[in-house]
């Protein structure tokens, strides 16, 4: 039997004599005679409602099934008597996927802080808030992509320069102010702009992955090099010269 989606399920106009849905157990109610079980299978925030009778060949298994387990529910899709759900699985076979531990999985039936969901980032998009906050992200994301590629964009992952030099990224080199001018160094000891010698630029380290494609000799240099000359004073024929 091909598998329904639960959000496919919960669309229905009409019931099915037949459904297969598999999800992972939100919760569990057992009452007498029979038990009921909330999944989920991530294709919606609502969840659908699985009734086990007592007289199902595997109602045995429910012994072992708690939050967080996967299960594979084959049955009928039925409406429902209760309020707030329009249809719900009457399960005639269930098999257990994966099982979870009460007593060790992270995420129960409570409120849990953001603090202790970074901590299981893995489990975060099953509870409601995350599962939202994604599917907004998702949706928003796709109207920014569909609406540049209706323009005729193309969405490129360019080289991207960046200030830190994380997981051994490699060698640093140094960025510093390139020269306005057409392509010409300014002189030695002239500032690159007012008030701004090109000693006193910052300078920026990016690390080797990120070099930009330009020549050393269109960025400026830091600092004149040798020292700066003295201008020779003039002597007369037969004045003593100064040794000093």
């Amino acid at each position: 039997m091909k598998r329904t989606l639960i959000k496919a399920a919960l669309n229905r106009a009409t019931g099915m004599d037949s459904i297969l849905v598999k999800g992972w157990v939100r919760t569990r109610r057992d009452s007498k005679g029979f038990s009921f079980l909330e999944i989920n299978d991530g294709s919606c925030l609502k969840n659908m409602q699985v009734i086990v009778d007592e007289s199902a060949p595997a109602f045995h298994l429910l012994k072992d099934v708690g939050t967080g387990a996967a299960l594979e529910v084959a049955g009928a899709l039925v409406e429902s008597p209760g309020a707030g759900q329009k249809w719900e699985v009457k399960a005639a076979g269930l098999r257990l996927l994966g099982m979870a531990d009460p007593e060790t999985f992270p995420l129960q039936k409570k409120r849990h802080t953001d603090e202790f969901l970074r901590t299981i980032a893995h489990l975060r998009p099953r509870t409601n808030k995350y599962g939202a906050l994604f599917r907004i992200r998702s949706e928003a994301a796709f109207a920014v992509h569909q609406f540049f590629r209706d323009k005729g964009f193309f969405h490129l992952h360019t080289p991207i320069l960046t200030g830190s030099d994380c997981e051994g990224a490699g060698e640093m080199f140094r960025v510093c102010q390139p020269c306005r001018s057409a392509r010409r160094l300014p002189r030695q000891g002239k500032a690159l702009s007012p008030g701004i010698s090109s000693a006193r630029r910052p300078a920026s380290r990016f690390p080797a992955s990120s070099r930009p494609s330009c020549s050393p000799a269109r960025w400026a240099t830091s600092t004149p090099s040798g020292p700066p000359s003295v201008p020779k004073i003039p002597t007369r024929p037969g004045m003593p010269q100064s040794s000093g």
